[in-house]
C-alpha cells in the first residue's frame, strides 16, 4: 500500500519535470515534430563553431552557464543544446549531453559514429562519457578546431 502511494507520487512528479528544451511527444510535438534546426550558409567548422557560440550565447540571455554544443553528420546539424543547469535546476543538462540527446531522437538512433560534435568548451567527464557511449567521431572545441579529438572516457 505505501509502495503504491510513493510510486503514484513519483510518478506523478516526475510528469512535471521539463524536459531541458528537448522536444516532447505531446499531442502538439508529436504532429509538428522537433523544431527545425538553424543550418550555416557554409558547412564549414568555423560555422559550425560560431552555431555553438550563438546557442552559448542564448543561454546566457537567458540566465544560464556559458554553454553551447551542436551534432553533425554529413555537413549537417542534426542536434543542439545549450545548457540548462541553472534555468531548470538539472546539474545533468549540459549542452553537449542535450546535444546528443537531441540528435539521437531526430536520427532515430544512438549509434552516433558519423557525427561530430562542436562545442564551446570542452566536454566535462559526464558528457565525455556520453559522447563515448553514443560513438561519436570527434569532438571539435575552439582549441582543437582543426584537429578535434575522439571522446573518451574519464577525464
Amino acid at each position: 500500500m505505501r509502495h503504491d502511494r510513493y510510486r503514484r507520487g513519483l510518478l506523478s512528479a516526475l510528469t512535471l519535470v521539463p524536459l531541458a528544451g528537448l522536444w516532447r511527444d505531446s499531442s502538439a510535438a508529436a504532429q509538428s515534430g522537433p523544431p527545425p534546426l538553424v543550418q550555416p550558409a557554409e558547412p564549414t567548422k568555423a560555422a559550425f563553431l560560431a552555431r555553438a557560440r550563438a546557442l552559448r550565447d542564448e543561454a546566457v540571455r537567458e540566465g544560464d552557464q556559458a554553454y553551447g554544443a551542436i551534432v553533425v553528420r554529413d555537413g549537417v546539424i542534426v542536434g543542439e543544446g545549450r545548457n540548462y543547469v541553472v534555468l531548470h535546476n538539472d546539474p545533468t543538462a549540459h549542452s553537449e549531453l542535450l546535444a546528443v540527446r537531441d540528435a539521437a531522437r531526430r536520427l532515430g538512433t544512438r549509434d552516433l559514429s558519423q557525427c561530430d560534435v562542436y562545442s564551446t568548451a570542452t566536454p566535462c567527464a559526464m558528457c565525455q562519457g556520453a559522447l563515448y557511449w553514443g560513438r561519436v567521431r570527434r569532438v571539435f572545441t575552439e582549441s582543437t578546431l582543426e584537429q578535434g579529438f575522439a571522446p573518451r572516457l574519464g577525464c
